[in-house]
């Protein structure tokens, strides 16, 4: 069986974002589902809106979390660029949504981006009735877990993508202790855009899991 051929599979280089909303289960837990399902809906709008304002494309939603490509297909330093830049103004853009969120729900919301550079296969998958376009690989379990990681406000990424920043990009970049992934052989050397209050209690070189 050709495999390539049944899933119209494609490797490729890209750059992956996984966006993650942090406060969901609370959100699900004291709301009606059908306010719930709009304020899913506000979040994926800034976001989408955010990635294709970056030259991004969507690639996936479930549930909280929305996946992007950046560059897909080309070996490129801008698309890790667009992708960090995408991650920052993701965080700056949802901002008002949560504070009014918090206001008329009285419950705190977030988000945290996680980044990737590396080889995927595009590809569509799924049973007969039901075929999606996708991207499979490490580079897109990488960059998931590392959105699992980030706390809200923060966007962490992969040493592959921090050494295509510019000086101007890495400004207020910190370096972070090695991820290991369970399940995977090599630990993640990783980064981090970290919020003012990693900076300000001193945990500038400690990684802590994503509430």
């Amino acid at each position: 069986m050709d495999v390539a051929r049944s899933t119209g599979s494609k490797a490729s280089r890209g750059t992956v974002l996984f966006v993650d909303l942090r406060g969901y289960t609370t959100l699900a837990e004291n709301l009606d589902p059908v306010v719930v399902a709009r304020l899913i809906e506000e979040f994926y709008a800034i976001s989408g809106r955010v990635v294709e304002a970056h030259g991004g494309e969507v690639h996936n939603l479930a549930g909280d979390m929305l996946m992007a490509v950046f560059g897909l297909g080309r070996d490129s330093v801008d698309a890790s660029r667009a992708a960090v830049a995408s991650g920052r103004r993701m965080i700056e853009a949802f901002q008002p949504c949560a504070n009014r969120w918090e206001r008329d729900f009285g419950i705190a919301t977030g988000i945290g981006v996680g980044v990737h550079e590396g080889r995927v296969v595009d590809a569509v998958l799924g049973p007969a009735t039901l075929r999606r376009r996708t991207l499979v690989g490490d580079t897109v379990n990488v960059a998931a877990r590392l959105c699992h990681r980030a706390r809200a406000g923060e966007v962490l990424f992969s040493s592959e993508v921090a050494a295509r920043l510019d000086e101007v990009a890495a400004n207020d970049v910190i370096p972070l202790p090695n991820f290991s992934l369970r399940g995977r052989a090599a630990p993640v050397r990783i980064h981090c855009i970290p919020t003012l209050e990693r900076l300000h209690t001193g945990e500038a070189m400690e990684s802590q899991p994503a509430a």
